[in-house]
């Protein structure tokens, strides 16, 4: 019959091997089996070799623990018969200083039995090894003692007994019972017995008499109150039994205090020598010793000792150890020895009663068949432990955690055990609490700057991409071993899934495909993590029609993929995985999921951390999206004020470069135009508005749809520009000053240009000769947004062959590094050496040396405006 069960999985890496070699010792370890130990180790070793190192592939390893010895079972995904066979001559394994084969030489040397097995998708090498005989004898004994240190009693003993039915009632009182407290069974069947129990708690336990008679067991001390009104301190123990009819009832057996002995439970612990005791005083209790001795440093030690200690000091098979949460209301695993594996470690269970709850948290429990009450110990649940005792860990009244010691044989611990229990719990309760608050500062401590850091990384982007990427890597591998991130567009949307992460690079290609093919979780608007076994159902679904898939082919047909890739998401997603709503602005914008792998819990201060990141994260990514969004709006209004696709003019060169000064800005204060005015004749304008960003702007779109539409109407340019101008008057305060200049160009026939300019408090625009001379094409004149009555005129400059017209802003002639500044001058010497270039090579030429002129990028807006009318080409010879 198996009484215990261990299993892992080991991937196909060189460190598997030590893995497997510890999971076998701590395993064998925690059930008490160091006999068989090395043998079992070693033989795993090789096993496991052969496994991941010739084979290539996971090896699964199998404990399982039965009445006569151990079977250890090591499986690979590579199912060829590649073992030595028997022939008539015996096993023949080769020599011994082969590489392989080692493992089986050594399975037919060390097991009892062994074997090999096959299915179509993997081989198996099993051993056995068996208990070795171990003497038969008393379990616990009290030492032999004079007779002047055996307890005194009357000369007559006489022991109480009354019968309890299952409403508390006493329904039976016998002779000796009415001579120790003087009541005639008339008198008092038919009453509570808490009505006669003077003390309402028995001392140093806690426990009511109320609730000792509905404890299958209990052996306690509490006062009795007799027919004279005295109080008799009774020493008292009670089962629990089931009459005639199958009521319940409790057997109530009592006896003066001071004779407690003969009722009183055998203290359970190894034997000693009489003579040995009587040098050494009285058996020091283990816990005692263990305070005594210089404790761990860091909880977990001190926990794993604990559990250690209490196993030895009631000669269990396992013990265990839960933390409360800060809320007392749920009590986490933190330290186990003796059960099959650590997959319990960190789960939680509620402290209040109910299916499935830890039910005696807050007061010493004795359960003697778990088998007769399933699931009140749910981390003793398919473990093979039959009776178990619990008591809790309270520092000044507080539940702090709760310390447990079980069996494999039923009926092991009784109330005596529940009291020894209990006093080595309270002795280590407050060491234990203060190394707890130690960790918990320092966890703290660490998730303070762990959200400093996160903030700061989550604050340095308003990229929606990079911040669901940041979201992950922050999460993935410090506190879940995998992430996703699903994203809600409005209410109205279904979540999308917007990015996967996984430690392993490998799985996150086929966690994603999983998490595509199931509905996304439910919606939940309230804080705090929520399981979600959606993953989970689905891996292992997926895996389960891969391997029917896979045995269905056959021995003679192997299958090309295995069920590999499949279990590997199956255990990927195993593990615990929680959802956590991302809201921002009282809206639910998404949510966060963490999952750990088979078996594996999030501590419940990791899940308080990741609660902290989501809100800062969901708080970033709604950052992210509104700037998205108005981003979006911004560059599509600053386009529209951009002119459209610039015209060909019919014989001459026109080329324009403008920049924006500002990030994100493709429109600023400096605009720039050319556009058909009527057949033969076009508009260009270049200008200025005071400032740079929205504001101006504002004032560029007015001005540049302003000039079509007056142009247009047949305006000539004095006329223009002063109703343009009382256009930015009319602004008011929104108004700003402009500097413009604006012309009309009309080609001629014979190739030159003929152009009609007004400058008004603009740069002067540049005329380059094809001799390479320079000058100012126009005359200054008042900027427009300053006075109502302005007196404009108009100049006309006529372009020969080979000249070029140069009109900039300021942006240009006003760049500056230090004292010095680019200026006119520069700019004519720049256009100086423009001769013979077109007009997109002139318009280059004069950015390349804006740029060059200071290191810092410009800080101004800038518009270049370049005009050339090219020469004829050379006629044929």
């Amino acid at each position: 019959m198996i009484t215990a069960r261990a299993a892992a999985t080991f991937e196909p890496v060189g460190r598997s091997v030590a893995a497997a070699r510890t999971f076998v010792r701590d395993t064998l370890q925690g059930w008490g089996l160091t006999d068989i130990v090395d043998d079992a180790v070693v033989l795993t070793s090789e096993l496991v070799t052969n496994a991941v190192v010739h084979a290539g592939t996971t090896a699964d390893v199998v404990c399982i623990r039965a009445d006569t010895g151990v079977r250890v079972e090591v499986a690979d995904r590579y199912p060829e018969r590649e073992v030595p066979l028997q022939s008539n001559g015996g096993h023949h394994f080769g020599h011994p200083d082969r590489e392989g084969g080692r493992g089986l030489l050594l399975c037919a040397a060390l097991a009892a039995r062994w074997g090999v097995e096959y299915t179509a998708t993997q081989k198996q090498v099993w051993f056995q090894l068996d208990f070795p005989d171990r003497p038969a004898g008393t379990r616990a004994a009290g030492p032999a003692l004079p007779s002047s240190a055996l307890p005194i009693a009357d000369s007559r003993v006489r022991v109480g007994v009354v019968q309890v039915d299952s409403g508390g009632l006493i329904s039976a009182w016998n002779d000796d019972a009415q001579e120790l407290f003087g009541y005639q069974p008339e008198q008092i069947i038919g009453k509570p017995l808490t009505d006669l129990a003077a003390w309402p708690h028995t001392p140093g336990t806690g426990t009511g008499v109320a609730e000792a008679l509905l404890l299958s067991r209990w052996e306690g001390s509490y006062g009795i109150r007799d027919a004279d009104g005295r109080v008799s301190p009774v020493y008292a123990s009670h089962l629990r039994i089931r009459d005639a009819e199958g009521e319940p009832s409790t057997v109530c057996l009592l006896v003066r205090d001071r004779e407690r002995a003969v009722l009183q439970s055998p203290m359970r612990g190894a034997n000693v020598d009489t003579a040995e005791t009587a040098e050494r005083g009285p058996a020091a209790d283990a816990f005692e010793v263990f305070i005594g001795s210089p404790a761990p440093d860091d909880l977990d030690g001190l926990l794993q000792r604990t559990v250690e200690r209490a196993r030895d000091m009631l000669d269990g098979d396992a013990a265990y150890l839960l933390l409360a949460t800060d809320d007392e209301t749920e009590l986490e695993v933190r330290a186990s020895t003796g059960l099959p594996s650590a997959r319990q470690r960190f789960a939680r269970v509620p402290v209040e009663a109910g299916t499935g709850r830890y039910g005696s948290a807050r007061m010493p429990a004795v359960h003697e068949d778990l088998s007769a009450v399933p699931g009140a110990v749910p981390l003793l649940v398919n473990t093979g432990m039959r009776s178990v005792v619990t008591v809790p860990l309270k520092v000044e009244g507080r539940l702090t955690g709760s310390l447990g010691v079980a069996a494999e044989s039923p009926a092991r611990y009784s109330n005596e055990e529940a009291l020894r229990l209990q006093f080595a719990a309270d002795r280590i309760a407050l060491a234990v609490e203060r190394a707890r608050l130690t960790e918990l500062e320092r966890l703290r401590r660490g998730s303070l700057s762990f959200l400093v850091e996160a903030s700061d990384l989550l604050a340095g982007t308003l990229d929606r991409d990079q911040t669901l990427a940041l979201m992950a890597q922050m999460t993935v591998p410090t506190l879940a071993s995998w992430c996703a991130v699903y994203t809600v567009a409005d209410q109205a949307s279904e979540p999308e899934l917007s990015y996967v992460l996984h430690e392993d690079e490998d799985r996150i290609d086929g966690l994603k495909a999983l998490l595509m093919k199931i509905d996304p979780p439910e919606q939940v608007p309230t804080g705090g993590a929520r399981s979600w076994s959606g993953p989970y159902d689905a891996a292992h679904a997926a895996a389960l029609r891969t391997s029917l898939r896979s045995l269905s082919l056959g021995d003679s047909a192997r299958p090309s993929s295995g069920p590999g890739a499949s279990l590997a998401t199956a255990s990927a997603v195993g593990g615990e995985t929680v959802v956590l709503p991302l809201v921002a602005r009282n809206r639910v914008i998404g949510m966060l999921i963490l999952g750990k792998p088979t078996d594996e819990h999030f501590r419940q201060e990791n899940l308080e951390l990741a609660e902290d990141l989501s809100r800062r994260a969901a708080l970033a990514l709604d950052n992210a999206r509104l700037y998205s969004e108005r981003t979006a709006i911004s560059q599509s209004l600053q386009r529209s004020l951009l002119p459209p696709e610039q015209p060909e003019v019919p014989g001459v060169e026109v080329e324009v470069i403008y920049r924006a000064a500002g990030e994100g800005n493709e429109v600023g204060g400096d605009f720039y135009d050319l556009f058909p005015i009527r057949d033969g004749a076009y508009g260009f304008a270049i200008g200025d508005v005071c400032g740079t960003g929205p504001e101006a702007a504002a004032v560029t779109g007015l001005a540049r749809h302003a000039l079509r539409l007056l142009a247009r109407e047949g305006f000539g340019g004095p006329a223009v520009l002063e109703r343009l101008n009382a256009a930015i008057l009319d602004e008011g305060a929104r108004s700003r000053f402009l500097t413009l200049l604006y012309g009309e160009l009309w080609p001629q026939h014979d190739g030159s240009a003929v152009l009609k300019v007004v400058c008004a408090g603009h740069p002067l625009p540049l005329r380059l000769r094809q001799d390479g001379s320079v000058e100012a094409a126009a005359e200054p004149q008042p900027l427009l947004g300053v006075m109502e009555d302005l007196e404009l005129y108009e100049q006309t400059v006529t372009l020969d062959p080979g000249d070029v017209l140069l009109c900039v802003t300021d942006g240009v002639t006003e760049r500056r590094e230090g004292t010095r500044m680019l200026g006119d001058d520069g700019l004519i010497d720049v256009l100086t050496a423009c001769t013979g270039l077109t007009a997109g090579a002139v318009a280059t030429r004069v950015l390349r040396a804006v740029e060059r002129f200071a290191a810092e990028p410009p800080s101004d807006d800038m518009a270049i405006l370049a005009m050339r009318v090219p020469e004829p080409e050379p006629a044929d010879a």
